[in-house]
């Protein structure tokens, strides 16, 4: 018996020819251009030759170290914006301002990062920019360092802008990079991916209650270091993104559903007054909490940042569990459960006692938080092939609503009270209704595929 190697039709083919009267045998071996990835065991933008293309075994690979990375990346991002949220109570007293001024202060971030993520997002569908992860966060580090040694009310505002700008860069491309990493786990990518960012939203209402609160306004400076830390590894993700075979030849779609443009359009505009309803619900929790518990039970600032902390801790949480439950059941009942689920705990909040406020503020942010991501995947089918558009759309205006909402409840509770304030956004997630609207995407995709 021997063995010859030897090429036909473009396949290495291995012989094994036997010495008798039976026809030789030949296993074929496929070699195809290995994925460059980002895993454990090699550098960024190093190749990894552990597991064959998609394009060729169809069987696509989740990235893990890139999701964790961007994830670490959103942490950081977040954190910050978080942060400037919860020292509100010290600007208030530092620079005399109204409960409509802080709103002014969040409607600028999120108004500045709304408009132009969007712009981002279709821009880069059409010219991916890797580095542009690093330069995004280099303006909110500009806009920390502002604010640290901010004068008035103005610069306040300027510093708010510059971190709205590297949030507009941040959100529609590192969408994009946890959808390239996903293996086709479009869903938990994209809790992972936001994961990172609730879990750093509640650890900014802790850092600000133990560092900015007893320091000063000064100290916020101190956090540019995180914003370093998050240029750095922005930078090594940029190096993969730019190595990725996504970005040197056009890959396969998976099958997707064609509907018409009036469906389409029908479909989008459900989902953003959902979006509408969970982020005003959002902003009235985010900007107003604190001052809601001080003022309804009278605790401490920093007592009340801790309950805050718990409220996007339960955020974080329900985040990690929307995605993978959206991948296996399907992300409409996802998006069903999670708006017009919350709705009777958020009924009940504004009339609950100290205890029960804990209680049901965690069960809020759980549910509640579940269904961004299934909402963003949902909308990514809809329009296929334009990732950052979707991304930077719902991202931009789910920050918009989040500004707009800060600003009209400040002038509401200027108005009448933050109590009252409470009992009216308790309604909001009743729109979560028209959900049942929503065409079957998922379960058409499933039949065409079949």
């Amino acid at each position: 018996m021997t063995f010859s190697c030897h090429r036909r039709n473009g396949f290495l083919m291995l012989s094994r020819t036997q010495h008798s009267s039976r026809r030789p045998r030949e296993a074929f071996l496929l070699i195809d251009n290995m994925e460059t990835s980002f895993d454990k065991r090699a550098a960024p933008g190093a190749p990894s030759v552990s597991a064959a293309s998609p394009a060729s075994t169809g069987v696509q690979r989740t990235v893990y170290s890139v999701l964790g990375a961007i994830s670490f990346s959103h942490l950081l991002n977040d954190m910050i914006q978080s942060l400037i949220l919860a020292i509100y109570p010290m600007l208030k007293d530092n620079f005399s301002l109204s409960f409509t001024q802080i709103g002014l202060i969040t409607l600028t971030y999120q108004i500045t990062a709304s408009m132009l993520q969007p712009l981002v997002g279709v821009y880069t569908d059409k010219r991916p920019l890797p580095y542009s992860l690093p330069v995004g966060m280099g303006f909110t580090l500009c806009g920390l360092l502002l604010m640290s040694v901010a004068p008035s009310f103005a610069v306040l505002l300027v510093a708010a802008a510059l971190v709205g700008c590297g949030s507009s860069v941040f959100h529609p491309e590192s969408s994009r990079v946890a959808r390239m990493a996903s293996g086709g786990r479009h869903g938990l990518a994209q809790s992972l991916f936001q994961v990172g960012g609730n879990a750093g939203s509640s650890l900014g209402p802790l850092l600000a209650a133990v560092i900015v609160i007893p320091h000063g306004q000064r100290s916020i400076a101190w956090f540019s270091v995180a914003a370093l830390v998050a240029m750095f590894v922005l930078t090594q993700i940029g190096r993969w993104y730019k190595a990725h075979p996504a970005m040197k030849k056009k890959r396969a779609e998976a099958p997707h559903v064609t509907l018409s443009r009036g469906r389409v359009a029908t479909a989008i505009g459900i989902l953003v007054l959902l979006v509408f309803s969970k982020y005003f619900y959002l902003a009235s929790i985010n900007s107003y909490f604190t001052f809601y518990l001080i003022d309804r039970f009278h605790l401490p600032v920093q007592a009340a940042q801790v309950h805050l902390f718990v409220f996007l801790a339960a955020v974080a949480a329900g985040t990690i569990i929307g995605g993978p439950v959206g991948d296996r059941i399907g992300r409409k009942y996802v998006i069903w459960g999670s708006i017009l689920g919350v709705a009777p705990f958020t009924l009940l909040l504004p009339y609950a006692n100290l205890f029960w406020t804990s209680v049901l503020t965690v069960i809020i942010g759980v549910v509640l938080a579940s269904a961004f991501s299934a909402i963003l995947v949902y909308a990514q089918e809809l329009i296929p092939g334009k990732v950052g558009m979707v991304a930077g759309l719902f991202f931009g205006f789910a920050f918009g609503l989040g500004g707009i909402g800060a600003a009209v409840l400040g002038q509401l509770a200027d108005a009448t009270s933050i109590a009252f304030v409470y009992k009216v956004c308790s309604f909001l997630p009743l729109i979560g209704i028209l959900t049942v609207l929503l065409p079957d995407v998922e379960g058409k995709r499933a039949a065409k595929t079949a």
